[in-house]
C-alpha cells in the first residue's frame, strides 16, 4: 500500500487548480487559510465543497460557525497566499497584514480578491486529515480575471505542517 500511496501522492501533486482563501468569525476571532483540496457540487442550489485542514486555526473556528467565505485569487495575489498558506494563525494576526472589510455575517472579506462567495455550512465530512465542508452560496461576487493555481505556488512552504 506504501507504493500505492507514494504514486498517488506524486500524480495529485502533479495537477494544477485554483488556490482558494476560506475565512471565518466568531465574535472577535477571525481565522483565514488556503485550502487546496475544494470543488463545485450542484449548480441549484450553488454548492461548493471546501476541506480544511484539521491541523490550523481556521479549522478550530469553522467548528464553532455555521457559514464560511472562500475567496478565488487572483493571479497578481501571490502574497496574500503567501500570508495565508504560509503563515500561521498561531503566531501572526493575518488580517493585520492585509485590507479585508466585514461581509456577510461579519465575515473577513479580503480586498485583494474581488470573486468570492459567503456559504452556508450545510454539512461537515470527515476525510481524514481533512475536514470537508459542503456550503451554500448565500452571497456571491465576481470579476474576471487570471488566477494563482496550486503549480504557481508549489514552492510555498505551509504554515503548518500538512
Amino acid at each position: 500500500m506504501a507504493r500505492v500511496d507514494k504514486i498517488f501522492g506524486g500524480l495529485a501533486s502533479s495537477l494544477n487548480y485554483p488556490l482558494f482563501i476560506v475565512t471565518a468569525a466568531a465574535d472577535d476571532r477571525r481565522e483565514g487559510c488556503v485550502i487546496g483540496f475544494a470543488t463545485q457540487t450542484s449548480v441549484h442550489p450553488g454548492r461548493f465543497l471546501a476541506c480544511l485542514s484539521r491541523k490550523n486555526r481556521t479549522y478550530q473556528l469553522a467548528q464553532d460557525v455555521d457559514v464560511l467565505a472562500v475567496h478565488v485569487v487572483p493571479r497578481e495575489e501571490r502574497a496574500l497566499v503567501e500570508l495565508f498558506g504560509g503563515e500561521t494563525g498561531d503566531e501572526v494576526d493575518k488580517f493585520s497584514r492585509c485590507e479585508w472589510s466585514t461581509g456577510p455575517r461579519g465575515l473577513p472579506i479580503l480586498a485583494g480578491c474581488p470573486s468570492w462567495f459567503a456559504g452556508a455550512i450545510r454539512s461537515r465530512h470527515d476525510f481524514g486529515d481533512h475536514e470537508g465542508y459542503l456550503l451554500e452560496a448565500i452571497e456571491a461576487r465576481h470579476e474576471p480575471g487570471e488566477l494563482l493555481y496550486f503549480q504557481d505556488v508549489k514552492d510555498l512552504r505551509p504554515g503548518h505542517d500538512p
